[in-house]
């Protein structure tokens, strides 16, 4: 399943394109990890058997990176995490946050490929 997820804020000279990242069974259920991909620290979450999320392990708000050890959650029918430091909180598919307009979580697409967590920067 691919999780099409919005491109923001990624500073040039990263390599772009798809990157394998870890299996998918290495990856808790409702559990966020950090991941190095191609120098660029993300945030993986699995929501859902075959459903994952990645954003920046960057926080918006205090450019601390912890977005791994957040807090996952829903508003309605969107999956959110909320920062592990002021509690923002966050859509996993948009990078937006639902408390203050003028932050937002850059987001990533994802997909499981053989077996294998893949995403693109």
């Amino acid at each position: 399943m691919t999780a099409t997820l919005e491109l923001e804020g990624l500073e040039t000279g990263y390599a772009a394109g798809w990157h394998r990242v870890c299996p998918v069974d290495e990856l808790e259920l409702a559990w966020g990890e950090a991941a190095l991909v191609a120098g660029f620290q993300v945030a993986l979450f699995r929501t859902a058997p075959g459903e994952v999320f990645a954003v920046t392990q960057e926080d918006p708000a205090t450019g601390a990176f912890v977005m791994a050890r957040g807090i996952l959650g829903s508003r309605g029918t969107r999956p959110t995490i909320a920062s592990p430091l002021h509690k923002e909180v966050y859509d996993l598919e948009t990078g937006e946050c639902f408390g203050n307009a003028e932050l937002r979580l850059a987001t990533f697409t994802t997909r499981i490929n053989g077996g294998y967590i893949e995403i693109e920067l």
